[in-house]
Formats: C-alpha cells, sequence, structure tokens
C-alpha cells in the first residue's frame, strides 16, 4: 500500500476513516458498483464518504450526477457556480476536480484564478456574471436579492434557478463529507487552493 492509500483507506486517519473498498457490505457494494458503472467510472470524493451511509449514498450520488449532467444549465454555468461555492467552503478536493472541467467548459481562465484568489472575478457575458453574483449572495447572506433573482429567471428560467440553487446545496454537502474526511486530492497532495 502506497503512503498515500493509506489516509484514503482511512486506516492512519484521525478523522472519519473512508470505507475499505474490498471490504463493503452488500448494500455499500450495490452503491459502488452503480457509481463505477455510471459516468463517475469509480467512487470517491464525497460519494466513498456517503458510502457509510449506503442509503445516503445511492440517493446522493444520482443526484449528484444529475446536477453534472442532467440540467438545463450550461456546463459553463454550473461549474462556475461549482468553483465559487468549493472556495466559499476552501473545499479543496472540489475545486481540484473542477477547475479543469471549468476551463474547458469556456470559463475564461483569468476569471477562474480570481476566484481561486478570492478576488471578483471579471466576467464579460451576462450569464456568467448572474450566476455568479446568485451564488456569492447564497453563500455569503443566505439569500438571493430579488433584483438578481428577476435576473437569473430571465436568463435561466423558473428550472434553472431552481437547479442552480440544487447545485450550490449538492457541494455545500459534499464539501461537508470531504471535511469528515482525511481525503487526498487525486494527485495524492493534500491543498490546491491558497489559504
Amino acid at each position: 500500500m502506497a503512503a498515500s492509500d493509506t489516509t484514503q483507506s482511512g486506516t492512519s486517519s484521525a478523522r472519519l476513516p473512508l470505507p475499505d473498498l474490498a471490504d463493503l457490505d452488500e448494500a455499500q457494494q450495490a452503491v459502488a458498483k452503480e457509481v463505477s458503472a455510471g459516468p463517475r467510472g469509480e467512487v470517491r470524493g464525497p460519494v466513498r464518504v456517503w458510502l457509510h451511509s449506503p442509503e445516503l449514498a445511492n440517493r446522493a450520488q444520482k443526484l449528484g450526477e444529475f446536477l453534472r449532467w442532467g440540467t438545463v444549465l450550461e456546463p459553463r454555468i454550473s461549474e462556475l457556480v461549482i468553483l465559487v461555492t468549493a472556495r466559499h467552503y476552501d473545499c479543496h478536493y472540489i475545486w481540484f476536480n473542477h477547475v479543469k472541467l471549468a476551463l474547458k467548459g469556456g470559463l475564461d481562465e483569468q476569471a477562474v484564478e480570481s476566484i481561486k484568489n478570492r478576488r471578483e472575478p471579471h466576467l464579460a457575458k451576462a450569464d456568467e456574471q448572474v450566476a455568479y453574483s446568485f451564488t456569492i449572495e447564497i453563500l455569503r447572506n443566505r439569500a438571493v436579492s430579488s433584483p438578481t433573482l428577476s435576473r437569473a429567471r430571465e436568463l435561466f428560467g423558473e428550472r434553472g434557478v431552481v437547479e442552480m440553487g440544487a447545485i450550490i446545496a449538492h457541494y455545500h454537502s459534499g464539501a461537508i463529507a470531504l471535511g469528515l474526511a482525511d481525503i487526498l486530492l487525486p494527485d495524492g497532495s493534500k491543498t490546491c487552493l491558497p489559504m
């Protein structure tokens, strides 16, 4: 077992240990099999932590799958919302896993760097400006102002607004789960965000 695997399996973690994928009970195995066969391709991140509660893991991973690949929002907008949420919670794991997806989806690299460094990004596109404001207001104020909500409804429709809120909530939940465990980033490091 490599040194980084020790923390991943939870055998040496002072925090909540991760379920050992080689020693799952029947309910956990069913969830792990479904996750591995889906778009994620493997059990990792918050799903790995949620496996402590197989029913929760099953439902959360299905919601996560929908929020990643099934909403009316363009990937560029979804990934912007995810990055802002990850940065708000200083969640290195979510940031690490979504920064490349955000750039691939068309988000400007300078905007990503600004969010990473806790500066307000210059967003040239109106939908990005509104998605950013919507997300920041929810995270900072626990509510969206009427002007921002009105503009978001114009740009994304009611369904898009609801789905954007659900993305924020889901990745908040993921950040909490990841904070409970001592989980390494996929490259074996612990951090990728300046503090």
